[in-house]
């Protein structure tokens, strides 16, 4: 039995569901509602507050690394790696206009990929250095990338290469979540934690997404903006789930290192915060083993990203770690870029669609 006060604030029909409550999800319900300010829109997330990747991750606000993106080049074609560059960059750039810097805690301190002195990358990405600027020329307006090996011995790190730019930066996810939550919760979406959902039918008038404590959200139109956990929901849209391990140190004195760094096309990847090195990555070590939606740490992997600390970011300083975690990524299985797709027939009503960024 229901309230008045229930039918007129909590009830009634609903325009859209988007399940999960993570960058993805939220702009979605966000737009939307933005779009349509009489219509209701429900987000529903499984945990008592934003639990994906979008609150695990390292704090990184990048477009990607030299290696990273020559690898793009030849792996996806030019049109395509440019076009994915051109949307991380400007995603960064509403994000920080949407939010404002110092709501996210973004530190405009630039983005390093640092090469081992042995290494072959380092050959590849010094041949093809200045075209790779001259093709990001048309997105960023600028020859971006520039060669800073001055800056290695000033920073701490071991001998090698190294490169920078000054669009990058670190942000600090948990403020950022909870900016964008609040903004979210003020343009009148609902938002409703601990509302995991198990399964979902369409009928002929309403999408109905039934959640684990028995109850159930019918709903005109649903986005599923579950990213790495994509598959329990839609199994046939091909993501993957791809865990991403981290570690943070406690305080270093006298810690120069300041950035955000990435080494080996990205698989690892480490950063200051507060005096500490936060590090991350080496799901290339054990792609198969990394391929699960479980949260937790392995010892091959945190052995590995405690290695790199003792050999390249930290060498001859002691550190211990404070703390260890892990996250869950999205990625197609055959590459290529996010996935916005219908999950109904086009001729259907209502319709659902599937989002992974």
């Amino acid at each position: 039995m229901k309230s008045i006060w229930e039918e007129r604030s909590f009830s009634g029909e609903t325009a859209l569901a988007v399940v999960g409550a993570g960058i993805t999800g939220l702009f979605t319900a966000l737009n939307y509602s933005r779009k349509h300010p009489d219509h209701r829109v429900v987000v529903l997330e499984s945990g008592p507050h934003p639990v994906g990747a979008s609150v695990k991750n390292a704090g990184f606000a990048c477009f990607g690394s030299p290696s990273e993106l020559l690898h793009d080049l030849d792996a996806l074609g030019e049109t395509t790696a440019l076009q994915r560059v051109e949307e991380r960059w400007h995603g960064l750039l509403e994000l920080r206009q949407e939010l404002g810097d110092e709501a996210i805690g973004f530190e405009p301190v630039g983005g390093y990929e640092i090469f081992r002195a042995d290494n072959v990358l380092y050959t590849r990405v010094a041949e093809r250095f200045d075209s790779l600027n001259a093709a990001l020329r048309g997105i960023l307006g600028k020859d971006i990338f520039v060669w800073a090996d001055d800056r290695i011995a000033a920073m701490g790190l071991g001998s090698g290469h190294m490169t920078w730019n000054a669009l990058e930066g670190a942000v600090d996810s948990g403020k950022l979540m909870r900016a964008l939550l609040r903004k979210v919760q003020e343009s009148g979406v609902e938002v409703r934690f601990n509302a995991k959902v198990g399964s979902w039918t369409e009928g002929q008038h309403a999408v109905a997404l039934r959640i684990h404590d028995g109850s159930a959200l019918h709903a005109k139109h649903a986005v599923f903006a579950t990213n790495g956990f994509s598959r329990a929901l839609a199994p046939e849209c091909g993501i993957l789930p791809a865990r991403g391990q981290v570690l943070l140190t406690n305080a270093i004195p006298g810690l120069s290192l300041k950035g955000t760094f990435h080494l080996d096309e990205g698989y690892f990847y480490f950063r200051h915060y507060q005096g500490r090195v936060l590090i991350g990555g080496g799901r290339h070590l054990d792609k198969a083993g990394e391929t699960t939606e479980v949260d937790g740490t392995t010892p091959q992997i945190q052995q590995a990203l405690e290695e790199v600390l003792r050999t390249l970011v930290l060498p001859g300083k002691d550190f211990s770690i404070a703390q260890r975690w892990s996250g869950v990524m999205g990625f197609r299985e055959q590459g290529g870029p996010p996935l916005v797709e219908r999950l109904s027939p086009a001729a259907c009503w209502p319709r659902a669609w599937a989002a992974s960024a």
